[in-house]
């Protein structure tokens, strides 16, 4: 394993708060952990917080990106464990938004000791259209398209797709930030990393899921509807689904308060 400074390094770790209890955020695609900042205050009253950046966004060391090594989400749970392993982590609460709620399922699943419970924030295990049993919400085909965009057309794919995900009812500013953060991304590590997200199923890992996992699901969520977040709860042994008024995708930024309270609740 690399050592603590270099993994600190190359995923721009950060630590806050001084609670007993350790909570690791986890930034979704084309994000990166300045996007828990809403919430943080909050929770660092409560919890020590470990905050990083995947590697290609954020702050990370750019120099340490491997395509073969990221072009599947194993190889950011790897990451996840490298960062764990590093800072000699124990009874770890992993929150993931979006893609990461998957990547620390593969995470803890690999090292269940570690994870004591999980925080899923508007999960997918797979954004397909897989009828008659599953509606993640694309076509094969669109998802495609989209994909292709990002090769012609980078800056007009983040703008196509910002709204969407942070929800068109949400202050200007909020989709300004994401769109900006995603162009903030190299394009070639964006691709790849939205390729090993949108193109993947990880269905079929929840139910391998040992930790108690709470569901947070956005009411009104363009990128995975609620009837994805119920099928996430229904799939884990031992899972607890909240649906939060809301719209968007976002909902650690648009709604901390809500979420920051079901985490201390379920945390606590």
């Amino acid at each position: 394993m690399p050592h603590l400074n270099e993994i600190r390094k190359r995923n721009n770790v950060k630590i806050i708060g001084k609670g007993d209890k350790t909570l690791v955020l986890a930034h979704g695609f084309g994000c990166d952990q300045n996007m828990w900042r809403f919430v943080t205050p909050v929770l660092e009253q409560h919890f020590t917080l470990v905050l990083f950046d995947y590697v290609g966004s954020g702050k990370s060391d750019i120099s340490q990106y491997n395509k073969k090594r990221y072009s599947t989400l194993d190889g950011y749970a790897k990451d996840v464990l490298e960062i764990c392993g590093a800072l000699a982590l124990s009874d770890v609460t992993f929150i993931g938004h979006s893609v990461s709620a998957t990547i620390g399922a593969l995470a803890a699943i690999e090292q269940p000791e570690l994870f004591t419970q999980l925080v899923m924030v508007c999960p997918s295990p797979c954004f397909l259209n897989l009828p008659p049993d599953y509606f993640g919400g694309f076509e094969k085909q669109d998802l495609h398209e989209l994909l292709n965009l990002m090769d012609k057309n980078y800056i007009g794919w983040a703008n196509y797709l910002a709204p969407l995900v942070m929800g068109s009812s949400h202050p200007d500013e909020f989709i300004a930030e994401l769109s900006g953060s995603f162009c903030s991304t190299d394009p070639l590590i964006a691709k790849t990393f939205a390729e090993a997200t949108f193109l993947s199923d990880y269905r079929a890992t929840l139910k391998h899921i040992k930790q108690p996992s709470l569901v947070l699901q956005s009411e009104h969520d363009a990128l995975a509807a609620p009837s994805v977040g119920e099928f996430v709860a229904n799939e884990i042994p031992n899972a607890t689904l909240q649906v939060i008024s809301a719209h968007g995708h976002c909902i650690h930024m648009t709604h901390p308060e809500t979420v920051g309270r079901s985490i201390i609740d379920f945390v606590s």
